[in-house]
């Protein structure tokens, strides 16, 4: 499978979707990492098997979903196929996705790719520890034998971190904070969509959202994060989760020394200030 070695600026500049705006206030749900209950990718194998955790929705069946997956050091999947596209992005350790002859390409913290329904590949694991995000559009989740590979139109695309590109406000009119990045990695301008910010070390400020779908995972880093529905501020580690349905204010602070990376899937236009 061919690497993209970068993205075109005119779809990264076009990062934001519209959605009807709502007059009263939305409700958000907060799921720190430390809160998420475990269980197994394959429940039939046990400890054999990688472990998953849903984030949001339920990958068994028909509805989208968005998960975690976690992998010993040294995994490596037999050739498979899967019933459906999903949608990866590296939170720890070392990822390989790819053809079954293919070399490997260890993807790391922050690295995307994209596995289309039908197409024979395997995933192997590297790092001391490997946890990734997996989203998947429409279930159930399904893993089966090659030899019932198809194609489905789709292309593979494996996207290290260090071929992403990041833009800043003086490129994006929805990003009004300074230390503020955005990338843009896939989806369409006029139904869904799902991009990645970084809040420099030092950052205050807010994503304010009026759309019907605005969900979070926090890649890398931590952030100090609050809002209407909270009584205190929470720490939002890597693969903790937040959603938001309506007009929403999401406060965030980054008291660290590093970056935090967010990714962010909505169907709606989102805006970063700061304070």
């Amino acid at each position: 499978m061919k690497i993209l070695k970068k993205l075109s600026r005119f779809a990264l500049v076009t990062v934001f979707v519209s959605s009807p705006v709502f007059a009263a206030e939305g409700t958000s749900k907060v799921v720190a990492s430390d809160d998420i209950k475990w269980g197994y990718l394959n429940p039939l194998r046990g400890a054999l098997s990688p472990g998953a955790a849903d984030l949001w929705g339920n990958r068994t069946t028909g509805t989208a979903t968005g998960m975690l997956v976690r992998f010993k050091k040294g995994f490596e999947s037999p050739p498979h196929i899967h019933n459906i596209t999903y949608r990866g992005i590296v939170i720890d350790g070392l990822l390989h996705n790819d053809d079954p002859k293919a070399e490997k390409m260890w993807m790391p913290t922050g690295s995307f790719w994209t596995q289309p329904a039908g197409e024979d590949h395997t995933t192997a694991a590297n790092g001391e520890t490997n946890l990734i995000y997996l989203e998947i559009d429409s279930g159930p989740y399904l893993v089966k034998p090659s030899t019932e590979k198809f194609d489905n139109g789709e292309r593979p695309l494996n996207l290290h971190k260090n071929n992403l590109v990041w833009l800043n406000k003086s490129d994006l009119h929805d990003i009004k904070a300074k230390g503020v990045l955005s990338t843009y990695v896939w989806g369409s301008t006029s139904t869904m969509g799902g991009s990645m910010l970084k809040l420099a070390s030092g950052f205050e400020g807010s994503i304010t959202t009026t759309a019907s779908e605005f969900r979070a995972v926090v890649i890398s880093g931590e952030v100090e994060y609050s809002s209407k529905d909270l009584e205190t501020s929470q720490i939002l580690k890597a693969a903790s989760y937040l959603e938001s349905e309506g007009s929403f204010t999401h406060q965030m602070m980054n008291n660290s020394e590093t970056d935090v990376t967010i990714y962010i899937r909505t169907n709606g236009k989102y805006q970063v200030n700061e304070k």
